[in-house]
């Protein structure tokens, strides 16, 4: 019993001293950057929660105009509110969007072009995480037509805006759920069957796929895209996994918080070194892996065709 005690003791006094070098491993990179945004005007998608309120927060913080992107109007004025009172940038507003219904995202678009003359960082960061078979508004499985369809018509109603701003850049928020992804091309929608997770690691491999093929026809055009892994963080994303909400609450130690989480994001939008930096994927505020599928260009072009052809749009 005496030597249960003491081994018990000594693990007890072993984590204690470890503590603070094993969370700040688990928090994972720091954006370093300094960079002023003043004048720049930033829109950030599903950032009235987690990552995308701390990015908004830190880059309200830098003096840029946040245009916080959201459905739930009420609770992103609520984090406008706090934003403005905690920076001192009165320039947070809040506009409606649905990223599953695209008459919501155009009609976001339109109004967003009619107020605002400028585009300079575009953050597609909202998203949703296993949850239950769905359909958006226009009969896509949901966490394929929200994380990438709802993303894709977005970026391309925007890119004269970011293009007459420019240098602009694109975040696109992935995964590394993305090495796990296979592009379905025979039951996107999951008609067929459905899993969650697997469906979810398509729709992030698709992430995935989209800035690395957007980057090449972007070529010269002063407009820079880039994607991330944000890591594991503690936020509203694991809602419909009763398993990844226990995961996460065993092992939350090592768990990142919203603002751990959203420093990749918002290295990817103002470290001066990655300003000609395109068609990478990072992590941790480094350079990081992309998985064998995704950097396939044969099966990336034939994906961004069918988004076009789903969507009804042409993107030459």
């Amino acid at each position: 019993m005496i030597i249960l005690i003491g081994g018990v003791g000594a693990s007890i006094i072993i984590f204690c001293v470890l503590k603070p070098y094993i969370r700040k491993y688990a928090a994972g990179g720091v954006c370093k950057s300094n960079a002023r945004l003043d004048g720049r005007t930033v829109v950030i998608t599903g950032a009235n929660t987690g990552i995308g309120k701390e990015t908004a927060r830190d880059l309200a913080s830098r003096g840029a105009r946040v245009v916080i992107a959201c459905r739930d109007v009420a609770r992103g004025e609520a984090t406008a509110a706090e934003i403005r009172s905690e920076t001192g940038n009165q320039q947070v507003v809040v506009k409606d969007l649905d990223l599953a219904n695209t008459r919501s995202i155009k009609s976001f678009v339109e109004g967003f072009l009619k107020d605002e003359k400028q585009l300079h960082i575009l953050i597609n960061n909202a998203g949703v995480m296993m949850c239950p078979y769905s359909k958006t508004a226009d009969g896509f499985e949901m966490q394929f037509g929200v994380n990438h369809l709802g993303h894709f018509l977005l970026t391309h109603l925007l890119m004269e805006r970011l293009k007459q701003s420019a240098p602009s850049r694109i975040i696109i928020v992935s995964s590394l759920a993305h090495n796990m992804g296979r592009i379905k091309f025979d039951d996107l929608q999951s008609e067929r069957s459905y899993d969650s997770g697997l469906a979810y690691c398509q729709s992030k491999l698709a992430n995935v796929m989209f800035t690395r093929e957007l980057a090449k026809r972007l070529q010269g055009s002063g407009v820079t895209v880039n994607s991330v892994h944000p890591g594991s963080v503690r936020s509203e994303l694991v809602r419909h996994s009763t398993m990844m909400a226990l995961v996460f609450r065993l092992f939350s130690f090592f768990i990142k918080t919203p603002r751990e989480g959203a420093q990749t994001s918002v290295y990817c939008a103002v470290a001066e070194e990655l300003e000609s930096v395109t068609g990478k994927h990072f992590s941790d505020c480094s350079p990081a892996f992309v998985a064998p599928q995704g950097r396939n260009e044969e099966v990336a072009k034939r994906l961004w065709d069918v988004s076009c052809d789903l969507l009804g749009i042409q993107w030459e």
